[in-house]
């Protein structure tokens, strides 16, 4: 089982729509694939149509009175699963704080899926919280798109220094371009220069398109009503690319 978490302190910058077509990709691929959505708006769980609500919510799932596997919804896509948000998650700081080793929480839920999943993908809602640093002790892989804007940039220099400060050595950052406007020569001039200094950056990109803003219109994943575009194909790389990064680190 390998967890990838999609993550960014910046909001508005692809997370979610990245989260839920890598995991279409993967489970397309023929991996066992499962989201789930950490983020109280719920937008992944939206997306796959499915209603966001945890009985007992947050509290009785981090106090271990539900198991994960008990609230795993199917979706309409052969090998993916989704775990659905709950505005409850709003309040996941303050329950995990009232546990003991409170980063490890979200670790020790995920353990018993091992055998199950062989990608666990986790939509994570955009801040530095407790709950990002469950997800940072939980995750193989992170996951983060930026876009190529001075302020994107900015919260990826926080992003490095924070993993760098709390020594999360076992964890691998795996930065990537998202709404890209292959129009604005700014856009064109950053990611020329980041990917010469930044070797980390994945080379595909995801572009702003049309196609993928359709995907709350029509609540499914990129792939599930366009068979082939500019976007489906840039996720179809962007997966690839992650596939072989991860194994360059095993």
């Amino acid at each position: 089982m390998n967890v990838l978490a999609i993550y960014s302190i910046k909001g508005g910058v692809g997370k979610t729509s990245s989260a839920v077509n890598l995991a279409y990709t993967a489970a397309r691929n023929g991996y066992r694939t499962l989201i789930w959505d950490l983020d109280p708006q719920g937008a992944s769980s939206y997306y796959f149509r499915i209603k966001p609500k945890i009985k007992g919510g947050s509290k009785d799932l981090i106090a271990g009175k539900r198991e994960l596997d008990d609230l795993i919804k199917g979706t309409d896509f052969e090998n993916l699963d989704l775990l659905p948000a709950d505005f409850s998650f709003r309040n996941l700081d303050l329950v995990l704080d009232a546990k003991k080793k409170p980063t490890q929480q979200l670790k020790k839920l995920l353990k018993p899926l091992a055998d199950e999943y062989d990608f666990i993908f986790l939509d994570c809602p955009p801040n530095i919280s407790l709950l990002s640093e469950a997800v940072f002790e939980a995750a193989d892989i992170l996951l983060s798109p930026i876009i190529p804007t001075t302020l994107s940039l900015r919260t990826l220099e926080q992003l490095e220094k924070f993993i760098n400060d709390n020594d999360l050595k076992k964890l691998t950052l795996i930065p990537f371009f998202s709404m890209v406007d292959r129009r604005k020569k700014m856009h064109r001039d950053i990611m020329e220069n980041l990917l010469q200094t930044h070797p980390e950056i994945l080379t595909a990109a995801i572009p702003c398109a049309s196609d993928i803003e359709r995907m709350g219109l029509e609540r499914m994943p990129l792939g599930g009503y366009i068979k082939k575009s500019p976007s489906t194909i840039a996720y179809n790389a962007l997966w690839q690319e992650i596939l072989v990064r991860m194994t360059d680190h095993l």
